[in-house]
């Protein structure tokens, strides 16, 4: 019998009466925070005015919740809030999807750049480095909630999550967390990121939605209708923002080479 990694973490960090403190929420704050404090540096040393990082805060803040709940409702479970629409504001109960929150922080930015007359790639090369340790805080949140879990293995890192089942499972947040955060450090190193406006969006949208369609072979699927899908909702979803992606970085290289 191989070796597993046994996880049955509560989820609740902390329990005071009605109010729950969940590892998800502190993950998903603390991906916030260090995303306000690494544009916070970035406006400093390109000696723009601070006032506008609240705006580009507020604009991605509500767009990543409001467009994962939406993207959750319509890409993943539209036949039962169509019938239960009150469900939809009930984000407490769960159910967010990333690509969702891709699509609506894209849309925000734009009007983010409309309002502060800088280019719509200028605010997507600016934003997309946090996201990427962002990314990471909410798979790890994911992991601590035993969710979103992987398919039966026999891998030596295989863990079973004792609060869904007894099965050796891919730990398929683990190994989104890692791939963001591998993302994260690479950008912090790597200069030639900065050197074309868009070619820091374009390489961030490639790698991750990459990243995630390649880890999609070894998850659940989420919603039973994937099960009779040749590939799953979030392979379908991630596959034209590769190909967005790649576009991005192929006109910041033309336009650096001009």
């Amino acid at each position: 019998m191989f070796n597993v990694i046994n996880w049955g973490i509560d989820p609740t960090l902390v329990s005071l009466g009605p109010v729950e403190i969940r590892y998800y929420g502190l993950f998903f704050a603390l991906g916030f925070y260090a995303g306000y404090s690494i544009v916070l540096k970035r406006f400093r040393e390109q000696g723009i005015d601070e006032k506008w990082l609240d705006k580009l805060f507020l604009f991605v803040g509500i767009a990543t919740v409001l467009g994962a709940r939406l993207g959750h409702v319509f890409f993943y479970d539209w036949a039962y809030y169509s019938e239960n629409p009150g469900e939809i504001l009930k984000i407490w109960r769960g159910g967010l999807a990333s690509h969702g929150a891709t699509l609506a922080i894209l849309f925000a930015a734009w009007l983010y750049a409309k309002r502060i007359g800088r280019s719509w790639l200028w605010v997507m090369d600016e934003v997309v480095y946090p996201i990427t340790f962002a990314g990471f805080c909410i798979r790890m949140g994911n992991f601590f909630n035993s969710e979103i879990i992987g398919l039966p293995s026999e891998l030596p890192w295989a863990v079973v999550f004792e609060n869904v089942d007894l099965i050796p499972r891919h730990p398929a947040q683990l190994y989104e967390a890692f791939s963001y955060l591998a993302m994260f450090f690479i950008l912090k190193k790597v200069r030639w990121f900065d050197q074309a406006e868009g070619r820091k969006f374009g390489f961030v949208i490639f790698a991750i939605f990459t990243a995630r369609f390649i880890i999609e072979f070894v998850k659940e699927n989420q919603v039973a209708f994937e099960d009779q899908m040749t590939m799953n909702m979030g392979q379908w979803l991630s596959a034209p923002l590769i190909v967005f992606g790649a576009w991005l970085m192929y006109k910041a290289k033309l336009k650096h080479e001009k």
